[in-house]
């Protein structure tokens, strides 16, 4: 690098402060000018407040990515379907809800990444719900003009498998288990943080996907066909067996599915294409790419891998059991690192189905054979059920019911 070229470069922790410092002055200024505005609104309309339009948005949902459309779709439609106006807001220009159809749901594209966050950053509404983490920590902060943000996951399981203090400046959490109340209050306490609103709501987007398969019908009889679905990094299921993963299932006779996760056709190009050149398309094996997971989901008879959120889908949502690795997770950049206690995924994992380790990598035939055939798992999964999907059916409602409860009780407190 030449030292021209040096003197201009900045690092990205660098950048990112230097992004913070500016939205602050700007947000300073920004909130100057907005109440000298309304004192002189307020001025010429002879001091009646009633006289003085509000230009806050009662309702926002926020987005960062596309791939979280499923969990917001149930809820925008199910506000469209009170006649309630929601302002849908995406960081994703080819997010689905931008063409929702919605009556009642006004969706926007604010831009990718920092153009997103700083336009966040002035936002004036009531009520704002998203499933980022990090707000207040990251490039997001809170907005002087907005008066509550609500987090719901995105997923089921782990409510603290975020990065330090992923949840921490929310105003409110929606849970779905007893223990996300434990760990969070936990945290709390630790850390000498007010008390967020916790409220038990349950997982919108599972209950919708339960919903589809009902009304999909009978899966049509098929070979035994098994889904190999990990997440991607360092300590995933490929980056650990490699292509012998693939080789043993194919040893087996049966149908194989493979499905990567799509960073990993980013992050882990290389990697992909050894496997896929290793193991091209047959009548055994597939590559699948859908942007939409449930038809490989339903057609399936067992699904294989890590860390991934489709572990709890797959087992919960669709009723089958799994295999799953043993890798191990390196918790120390994230909120659980803070809890003396263990992981409640690596509790939960034992109860869907069995572990698959180098050492019985080669008998993974009859691995599959005893996880599909055994009452002991189907007795576990409605155990974890019962342990992470509390309200369950009730997930969208419950959602929506509490965010306009808590912008009746703001407007009456703002009246007052």
């Amino acid at each position: 690098m030449s030292t021209e070229n040096l003197l201009l470069y900045i690092d990205p922790g660098t950048g990112s402060m230097l992004f913070a410092v500016l939205i602050g002055v700007f947000g300073a200024i920004g909130y100057i000018v907005r109440v000298a505005w309304v004192k002189i609104r307020f001025k010429l309309t002879s001091g009646k407040k009633e006289e003085i339009k509000s230009d806050k948005i009662p309702y926002v949902i926020f987005s960062d990515d596309k791939r979280y459309w499923n969990t917001f779709e149930p809820i925008c439609r199910e506000f469209n379907e009170r006649g309630i106006d929601v302002e849908y807001l995406t960081a994703s220009e080819d997010d689905p809800g931008l063409n929702s159809g919605f009556e009642h749901v006004k969706a926007r594209f604010l831009g990718e990444g920092n153009k997103a966050f700083s336009k966040l950053n002035f936002l004036n509404a009531s009520v704002v719900l998203a499933t980022t983490p990090g707000l207040e920590v990251y490039q997001w902060k809170r907005s002087r003009d907005v008066d509550y943000y609500i987090h719901i996951p995105h997923a089921a399981g782990e409510i603290n498998f975020y990065r330090m203090f992923g949840l921490d400046y929310y105003d409110a959490v929606l849970i779905a288990g007893d223990f996300h109340e434990r760990q969070i209050r936990k945290l709390e306490e630790m850390r000498g943080l007010p008390n967020k609103d916790l409220h038990m709501c349950g997982i919108p987007y599972m209950d919708e996907m339960v919903k589809r398969i009902k009304a999909s019908g009978e899966t049509p009889a098929h070979e035994r066909t098994v889904l190999i679905a990990p997440t991607w990094g360092e300590t995933s299921l490929f980056n650990k067996f490699k292509g012998e993963i693939i080789k043993a299932l194919l040893d087996t006779g049966y149908h194989v599915i493979v499905r990567p996760h799509p960073q990993s056709f980013t992050a882990e190009k290389e990697l992909m294409d050894s496997l896929m050149k290793e193991f091209p398309e047959s009548e055994r094996l597939e590559w699948n790419r859908d942007r939409d997971n449930f038809e490989v989901l339903k057609r399936s008879d067992i699904l294989i891998s890590d860390f991934s959120g489709v572990v709890f889908d797959f087992a919960l949502v669709y009723d089958k059991p799994v295999i799953y690795t043993d890798t191990e997770f390196d918790t120390s950049a994230y909120d659980l690192w803070w809890l003396d206690e263990d992981i409640w995924t690596l509790s939960a994992l034992p109860k869907l189905g069995k572990m698959i380790t180098a050492d019985n990598l080669s008998d993974i035939k009859n691995l599959i054979d005893s996880c599909i055939e055994s009452d002991e798992f189907a007795k576990g999964r409605e155990e974890v059920r019962n342990e992470c999907w509390q309200e369950y059916g009730n997930g969208t409602k419950n959602t929506v019911d509490y965010m306009v409860a808590k912008y009746n009780e703001l407007n009456a407190k703002e009246s007052k």
